[in-house]
């Protein structure tokens, strides 16, 4: 939410395109996402920045030899998923917003691109990933208002800062108000 607050031209596309879709119904289901391309590549560029895991923990399994390191079995590898999202090889201007960058791309939540791994890779990726997306999706399709900012703030003031810990959350809450949309 954060993110689309932050970029008002993302949020109106999203807003049409979901719109679009769900006409003048007052709730979305599962049955409506299957169009909502723009909507499955806005939560791609989401997670792509703001992995909900941005340190993976694994152990090697067996003695390997990788870009000239000696990785011993069960050595503990923590794997950045947070940089992998950021990486430059990988993206082009990898710090901005852009859900664009999904719309005409086979990239998947699965773990079968390694450079996107919000869920992990692997056997031992997130078995929710499916759940988590659905989820994801319906919960911001019924969301997709118009919002404003309170107290004057402008939507460059939102404090992005993320805290520490195992899991990403902004450090400050987002404070937002939903506008009905009266179409």
């Amino acid at each position: 939410m954060a993110e689309l607050l932050r970029h008002p031209r993302v949020m109106k596309k999203l807003q049409n395109g979901v719109r679009e879709i769900a006409g003048n119904k007052v709730e979305i289901t599962e049955d409506d996402l299957n169009g909502m391309k723009y909507l499955k590549a806005v939560i791609k560029e989401t997670l792509r920045l703001h992995p909900p895991f941005p340190l993976l923990f694994r152990m090697s399994t067996e003695d390997k030899k990788i870009k000239g390191y000696n990785i011993k079995a069960n050595t503990q590898i923590i794997v950045n998923a947070w940089q992998i999202g950021r990486d430059p090889k990988s993206y082009n201007n990898p710090d901005n917003y852009e859900p664009e960058r999904f719309l005409n791309s086979d990239v998947d939540y699965i773990g079968n691109h390694f450079e996107f791994i919000p869920f992990g890779a692997g056997r031992r990726r997130c078995p929710g990933i499916q759940f988590a997306a659905m989820v994801s999706e319906i919960a911001l399709a019924n969301l997709v208002f118009d919002w404003a900012v309170p107290g004057g703030l402008g939507v460059h003031d939102i404090d992005m800062t993320e805290s520490t810990g195992v899991i990403t959350q902004m450090k400050y809450p987002l404070k937002a108000v939903a506008i009905p949309y009266l179409g």
